[in-house]
């Protein structure tokens, strides 16, 4: 059994946010892996289904990206789901828009969904790392860097058009790429 963790916040007014690339990654798996609409389940909008010959949780934690560990654990623990089989999609604003890296455990780096997640179940979780970049490495003009107002800011549609939209196809085809080969 796995679980894949897509990160962000609920409500429209988050939708759009640069901190909620994860939601959107987790509702292109759903939609391109035919699993059913979600439901509201462990403080989560939350999906089951079959890839393969593998039980697969989908989760869009509604507990709010500080206190994701929440959501997390409650599934974790009712399903016994082991932490080498759990996927966390976030926002990364050290790579570059676009840039994916894939690894097992490591630091927070600031986020904190991270942090909630790490202080419920531990580090040794897989994380999905997307980029969005840094605003400062956005604009040529020196600006004062906010990084808050910067992930909770919308995505322009310069944005989408360049790189979003491929990224979120990308992502969901690694993660699924992933599941299968670590059966």
């Amino acid at each position: 059994m796995f679980l894949i963790v897509g990160l962000g916040n609920p409500g429209k007014t988050y939708s759009n946010n640069r901190h909620n690339i994860g939601y959107r990654i987790i509702d292109n798996i759903r939609e391109n892996c035919n699993f059913p609409k979600f439901i509201k389940k462990f403080n989560s909008e939350f999906s089951k289904s079959i890839l393969g010959e593998e039980i697969v949780l989908l989760v869009k934690p509604r507990t709010y990206m500080n206190n994701s560990g929440k959501a997390v654990k409650e599934i974790k623990d009712f399903y016994n789901i082991i932490i080498d089989n759990i996927y966390v999609i976030h926002d990364e604003i050290d790579l570059d828009q676009g840039r994916i890296k894939l690894k097992n455990g490591g630091g927070h780096n600031g986020h904190n969904g991270i942090k909630s997640i790490d202080k419920y179940i531990g580090k040794d979780y897989n994380r999905v790392r997307v980029g969005i970049s840094r605003p400062s490495k956005m604009y040529e003009e020196k600006i004062t860097e906010n990084v808050s107002n910067w992930v909770l800011s919308n995505f322009t549609s310069y944005e989408k058009k360049q790189w979003l939209d491929t990224t979120i196809i990308n992502v969901s085809e690694i993660v699924i790429s992933s599941i299968k080969k670590n059966r």
